[in-house]
């Protein structure tokens, strides 16, 4: 299943690009990810009893009006031939190629509260700066961390923990303070 994931998002890529519609192509698979993440949607997409026509005239109703003709065919193309299991892994893999294409990274970021709107474009400004690409920001709250965040983004991460700069004074402590 993941090699014909792969195989349908890079096709699909393929395709995007020579028609100049990347963006268009990224901003119409999340519309698709968001409206399967749906478990009402996705479990009438996968029901072996419900008919392809059926499956391709909610598509449709759905999304006629808002998607390409290529990803619409896309769509029909994998209730046609049975494959809606590989619907969802071949849209993450068209965004992660996407993305890549793009230079669009994801940061993951831990803190001990939400940021507000302007924390978060800051903090996506100054990432985007420093790595020299387009950073989406994905924030997650966890308040064991006490306060600071913890960044992890296109392989490397920082941790300005309050949690793990306790944890550094504790071994600091422990090891005689540096003597």
């Amino acid at each position: 299943m993941n090699k014909l994931s792969n195989f349908y998002a890079s096709a699909l890529f393929d395709i995007a690009l020579q028609k100049n519609v990347i963006d268009d192509f990224y901003a119409q698979a999340l519309l698709i990810l968001d409206a399967l993440s749906d478990k009402d949607f996705l479990h009438i997409l996968v029901h072996p009893q419900i008919p392809a026509s059926e499956k391709q005239e909610i598509f449709k109703k759905a999304f006629s009006e808002q998607l390409h003709e290529d990803l619409l065919s896309f769509l029909f193309l994998t209730t046609d031939k049975n494959r809606e299991a590989n619907l969802v892994p071949a849209l993450k893999s068209l965004i992660e190629l996407i993305k890549k294409h793009n230079k669009i990274v994801t940061a993951r970021v831990l803190s001990a509260s939400a940021y507000d709107t302007n924390q978060a474009e800051a903090l996506r400004e100054i990432l985007s700066k420093k790595l020299k690409k387009q950073v989406e920001l994905d924030l997650k709250v966890d308040p064991s961390l006490i306060g600071g965040p913890y960044i992890f983004v296109d392989g490397y991460y920082i941790d300005w923990t309050v949690k793990k700069r306790l944890r550094d004074l504790t071994v600091y402590m422990k090891e005689g303070c540096g003597a």
